[in-house]
């Protein structure tokens, strides 16, 4: 065999008369087009990750609301049903006026709803709060409402149930 025909072969014909340098004009507008159409999924990403971070926080909320009526209703078990009446300001806080002693578990229980009810307008966007009690179940049964606003969703409910003997 001779040198000649082990040569490498000549990638010289196969290039064309004029070589490319670069990126045309089209291929960077399509480029541009990618990364934006990219840019725009994350950004609609990143918004829906709000809306879900806020109606969490709303949630949370709620819940903890809920569970602070029934610490509440579990502190003042005697009061039972009155519950359900219509909230007061009885003064029974015991940081703000006469020792809770001063008042009769009715009297509490309604200071406890007028100010459990001011907790949840304040913290929930058109938030409001509910209390029914079902004695004819033994034990009663307090079913504890918490309402309020989300956006683009319209109006959601957080409810819990709490079984309580009474004494």
């Amino acid at each position: 065999m001779s040198c000649e025909r082990m040569r490498a072969p000549s990638f010289e014909a196969a290039r064309p008369a004029r070589s490319q340098h670069g990126f045309t004009l089209i291929e960077s507008m399509v480029a541009l087009l990618v990364l934006s159409v990219g840019l725009i999924g994350i950004a609609a990403l990143h918004g829906h990750g709000l809306n879900a971070s806020r109606t969490a926080y709303y949630r949370t909320i709620a819940i903890n609301l809920s569970e602070d009526m029934a610490d509440r209703i579990r502190l003042n078990r005697t009061a039972g049903a009155d519950y359900e009446l219509a909230a007061a300001n009885n003064n029974c806080d015991p940081f703000r006026g006469a020792p809770v002693q001063d008042c009769t578990p009715t009297e509490l229980a309604r200071h406890d709803r007028f100010v459990w009810e001011g907790l949840v307008a304040d913290a929930l966007p058109n938030g409001a709060g509910g209390i029914a009690v079902d004695a004819a179940t033994n034990p009663p049964t307090y079913t504890i409402t918490v309402t309020w606003d989300e956006v683009g969703q319209g109006q959601l409910t957080h409810t819990a149930e709490l079984q309580l003997p009474q004494f």
